[in-house]
């Protein structure tokens, strides 16, 4: 859709005015406005909980997981964000009972805060999933390293053998005719 050349002249004069707040008092009072529930939130401790719970639910699962690379401190993160906000779904759904009268809008909150749930729950589980793989990956890492010999090879001191190696039973070329589904033999159709 195509806008006059007035009309665009409108919405830049338009965005002059509108530049969002200014002062630290405007920046405080709008800073949860787009806030959402999401991995990816701006703020993940809300004015109303405690960052002392937070620091210590990261301090309890770091100590147990132990996170070695990177990679296992993004899961790490995903895993302690995810179980935050799930406590805060939790709370949510709680305030909906209490502040909610029951019927259809209260249906609608709750229905959103179970897809809420679902979806960090599922967050979390993926996150202890890929730690748990991270840290199996690692482990084998460490022991599959090849360790330098000790003593030098001996090399035999008869003719070379031949490698245990099967040839293959066919050699692909570029004609479609030696492809192996061409050389199996034709079975009628049953149908």
């Amino acid at each position: 859709m195509l806008i006059s050349e007035k009309q665009q002249e409108a919405n830049r004069q338009n965005a002059e005015h509108s530049t969002g707040p200014k002062t630290p008092e405007g920046k405080d009072a709008v800073r949860f406005n787009a806030l959402t529930y999401g991995l990816r939130t701006r703020s993940t401790i809300l004015p109303r909980e405690d960052p002392e719970a937070y620091g210590k639910l990261w301090n309890e699962l770091e100590a147990y997981w132990q996170p070695q690379n990177r990679t296992e401190w993004c899961y790490l993160e995903t895993l302690v964000t995810s179980q935050w906000l799930l406590a805060r779904v939790a709370d949510s759904e709680s305030r909906i009972y209490q502040l909610v009268d029951f019927g259809e809008q209260q249906f609608r909150m709750l229905a959103f805060v179970a897809k809420q749930r679902a979806q960090l729950e599922r967050s979390f589980r993926t996150a202890i999933d890929d730690l748990k793989k991270s840290k199996k990956e690692r482990t084998a890492e460490r022991t599959e390293r090849p360790q330098p010999p000790t003593q030098p090879e001996k090399t035999p001191a008869g003719p070379p053998t031949q490698s245990p190696v099967p040839s293959p039973e066919y050699v692909m070329s570029e004609a479609v005719e030696a492809h192996p589904v061409f050389c199996s033999p034709a079975t009628p159709d049953s149908r």
